[in-house]
C-alpha cells in the first residue's frame, strides 16, 4: 500500500471513530430503558411530577441529537448551600455544578456549543411578566436523549444540582432539533480533515509524482 493510500485511509478511519463516537445509532429510547430510567429516579427521591414531565420527553423521543437552548439569571446573593463554604457567589456555586456535568457531557459526546454574556436586556419581550433581565446565555449540545437521561440520572447529577438551584435567581432552558446546524462538529471536523489531508496530498505524494 503506498503512503498515499495509507494517508487517506488512516483519515477516513479516524473521522469514522469519530463519527461513531459522537452519533448515538441506537434509535429512539426503549420503554425498557424509561422503565429503568424511573425506577432509578424514583430511588434517587426525585419529585413524581419532575419524572412525569421528564418522561414525556424520553417516550417522544426521535433518535436525534437535541441543543438544549438556556437563558440564564444569577442570584446575586445565593444562599449557603450544603458541601459548599459558606458565602459563596453564585459564579463559584455554578462552577461546582459544571465541574461535574461538564465532564458527565463530555464522555457522552455532549458539549457546550455557545457561552455568552447578555450585553443588554431582553429586546423584545411579548406576554411574559418577568424575563427582560439576563446575564448570560448557553446552548449545549447533546448527543441524544439517552445520553441526556444517563446524565440525569447519575445521583452525583441530583448532589451537584442544588449548587446551581442556588446559583440562579431564574432560567428557561428547553431543548430544540436542528433543521440548520452549521456547528455540528461532524461538518466542521469532516471539512477540516479534508483540506488538512488534501494540503499533505498535495505537497508530499503530488510533488514526488
Amino acid at each position: 500500500m503506498s503512503g498515499r493510500s495509507k494517508l487517506w485511509i488512516i483519515s477516513a478511519l479516524l473521522y469514522g471513530a469519530f463519527v461513531f463516537w459522537y452519533t448515538d445509532f441506537g434509535g429512539p429510547l426503549s420503554d425498557a430503558e424509561i422503565e429503568e430510567w424511573k425506577q432509578t429516579m424514583t430511588t434517587n427521591g426525585t419529585m413524581p411530577e419532575r419524572v412525569e414531565y421528564f418522561e414525556d420527553f424520553f417516550r417522544n423521543d426521535s433518535g436525534r441529537q437535541f441543543l438544549m437552548v438556556n437563558a440564564i439569571d444569577m442570584n446575586e446573593n445565593p444562599p449557603d448551600v450544603e458541601g459548599a463554604e459558606p458565602g459563596e457567589t453564585a459564579t463559584q456555586l455554578m462552577d461546582r455544578y459544571l465541574e461535574h456535568m461538564l465532564r458527565e457531557q463530555f464522555i457522552r459526546a455532549s458539549h457546550p456549543v455557545i457561552l455568552g454574556s447578555a450585553v443588554y436586556p431582553a429586546l423584545d419581550l411579548l406576554r411574559i411578566e418577568e424575563g427582560r433581565d439576563w446575564d448570560a446565555g448557553a446552548i449545549f449540545r447533546y448527543k441524544s436523549r439517552r445520553a441526556f437521561m444517563q446524565i440525569i440520572a447519575n445521583p452525583a447529577t441530583l448532589e451537584r444540582h442544588d449548587f446551581k438551584l442556588a446559583a440562579l435567581e431564574k432560567t428557561i432552558a428547553y431543548p430544540i432539533e436542528t433543521s440548520i446546524y452549521l456547528g455540528d462538529l461532524r461538518l466542521l471536523l469532516g471539512l477540516a480533515l479534508l483540506a488538512i489531508v488534501a494540503l499533505l496530498d498535495s505537497l508530499v505524494f503530488a510533488r514526488r509524482n
